[in-house]
């Protein structure tokens, strides 16, 4: 579905992905995992156009998407929940959930609101309310929210864990799973490497913008450089 080749991003004349290939099948959920500056984030802002790369190529479904504007990338069928939530502070839940339907002009946008809020029961109690009002976590479930109103095929998640209640990171867990089993490729960036990989199918270990190791995620997760470095063991 998604397959990255070569892909050198930069910050001005910072290169900030030095040759980064990756892919992603459809149905999967693949999580990049790396310490702060790995190029995690910049991965993503590659693909979604918001961060467009110098070289390399960035094909979604066979189609070279690599210069394509953010807009139109969502359009094809990409959409992110970036770091730090980037709720629209003095909206309400619903206002917010509505501008992720922006770009669309098919009549199911009603059956996705429904979905979203059958996956965070919470938004639905809070509609009305501002998001700039509500906790870190209740505002990571509106971010995700928003992204699925877009009805993308493959979602970008990008630290759904930071800066909320252990409580609530098991919650969103166990939606991104659901998600996933709807059927929505995921691909997921997460410090909190513990939780992304034990609902991942694969992932990439990222190390000042290379790939460093891929594997199964379970392989991962049994690596003892990977326990050392990013599980906590």
């Amino acid at each position: 579905m998604l397959e990255l080749s070569d892909v050198h991003t930069f910050y001005g004349n910072i290169e900030a992905l030095k040759g980064i290939s990756i892919t992603v099948e459809e149905g999967e959920i693949v999580t990049l995992i790396g310490s702060n500056g790995a190029g995690k984030s910049t991965t993503l802002r590659s693909i979604s156009g918001l961060t467009p790369p110098r070289e390399g190529s960035i094909s979604f479904e066979g189609n070279e998407i690599g210069d394509t504007p953010p807009q139109e990338i969502v359009a094809l069928g990409i959409s992110q929940s970036p770091e730090g939530r980037k709720c629209f502070q003095r909206m309400t839940v619903r206002e917010n959930l509505e501008l992720g339907s922006y770009l669309r002009r098919d009549s199911k946008v009603g059956e996705d609101l429904r979905r979203v809020f059958d996956l965070f029961p919470r938004l639905e109690e809070r509609e009305g309310q501002k998001a700039g009002t509500m906790s870190g976590g209740e505002q990571q479930m509106l971010a995700i929210g928003r992204a699925l109103m877009a009805s993308p095929r493959l979602l970008l998640l990008d630290e759904p864990s930071m800066g909320i209640a252990p409580i609530l990171v098991e919650r969103i867990y166990e939606t991104i799973a659901e998600i996933n089993r709807q059927g929505t490729t995921i691909l997921l960036v997460e410090q909190n490497a513990n939780f992304a990989l034990a609902v991942s199918h694969r992932g990439y270990v990222l190390e000042t913008g290379h790939v460093a190791l891929s594997d199964e995620a379970s392989a991962l997760r049994d690596n003892p450089d990977v326990q050392k470095a990013y599980l906590g063991a």
